[in-house]
């Protein structure tokens, strides 16, 4: 019956990723580290699995066009045979892709169907709009998304073209971030995107909070107090969030830690993003590279400023 191995994800993953840093697999790891804890602590249903953001790139085409993709994660060795019946989205994936669509942006949850063992490019994307009034049905990726109007790539861009190393990859990360990139690569091979991912989705009480996750430990400042230096980067990718109109409110999730050697965990923070522009100030470059491998600019926020990430501020949220 058609599955993929471990081995077979990691070949592709080796291709797929260009190349891989730290911060990077930390993020990952910290991605499932949150999922693990807001489970844990009995929001398992409130909360989205990893995914993209994707804008259509061309003049008078980047605002109108932006889809959010939701990826079922394939587990290494179970069988996804293309008779296989498609899964139903979480209830909670619906009413977040229903703000989404409020938003502007059309949400989709993505299935998958292999055709042949070990073969990651037999695995066939079906795909089903969530956040709409009448409930919709699977049909492949490609002319699920057909009606948002992004540019077909006018040539084929090999995406699949790297010789990454991918043994620092944990075991148990290796399914999401299989998934996301197969995903990936499946769009961005058929149409011309700006794509960014999604750290996660949490679904509160009134409004709908798209997540950003960093690992970080505070820093000890004589005018500010202890502060928390953040990316750049991702700040951006909330303010893309903050751009649409509805109830998207964006939350910084930061997974404290002790120190940069041991990174033991010491407590999960979060600031929402309006509280976030009020009280970040500019910081220094990077030391080290940021996730896509580059250096990047820093901004630095009082932790004072942070909530603590538990059943009581979630339940408030």
């Amino acid at each position: 019956m058609p599955s993929l191995s471990a081995a077979a994800i990691r070949a592709f993953l080796s291709q797929s990723i260009a190349s891989l840093n730290q911060n990077k697999l930390r993020g990952t790891l910290a991605e499932l580290a949150l999922r693990d804890y807001l489970s844990n602590l009995g929001f398992q249903d409130r909360v989205s699995p990893g995914g993209w953001i994707a804008r259509g790139t061309g003049r008078g085409i980047l605002p109108r066009s932006t889809a959010a993709l939701f990826p079922e994660t394939v587990i290494p060795n179970q069988q996804y045979p293309t008779d296989r019946e498609l899964p139903n989205p979480a209830h909670g994936l619906h009413t977040i892709c229903s703000t989404f669509h409020q938003s502007g942006i059309s949400g989709f949850y993505c299935a998958a169907r292999i055709q042949h063992v070990d073969e990651p490019s037999s695995l066939q994307w079906h795909a089903i709009q969530l956040g709409l009034p009448v409930q919709q049905e699977y049909q492949p990726l490609i002319q699920a998304v057909a009606p948002l109007n992004f540019t077909v790539r006018p040539r084929r861009y090999n995406f699949l073209r790297y010789h990454t190393d991918t043994t620092t990859i944990a075991d148990a990360a290796i399914p999401e971030e299989f998934s996301k990139e197969h995903l990936r690569v499946a769009f961005s091979s058929h149409y011309l995107t700006e794509i960014f991912d999604i750290d996660g989705i949490f679904w509160g009480q009134q409004h709908t909070y798209p997540i950003v996750i960093e690992e970080k430990t505070p820093v000890p400042s004589r005018d500010l107090g202890p502060f928390l230096e953040l990316d750049v980067g991702p700040f951006v990718k909330l303010a893309v969030y903050a751009a649409k109109r509805g109830n998207l409110h964006h939350l910084y999730v930061v997974r404290e830690i002790d120190n940069e050697q041991d990174r033991n965990l010491m407590d999960w923070r979060f600031i929402t993003f309006d509280h976030l522009a009020q009280f970040a100030s500019r910081a220094r470059p990077a030391a080290e590279p940021g996730l896509s491998g580059s250096r990047s600019s820093l901004i630095r926020v009082p932790k004072s400023e942070f909530q603590p990430l538990n059943a009581a501020t979630l339940a408030a949220l």
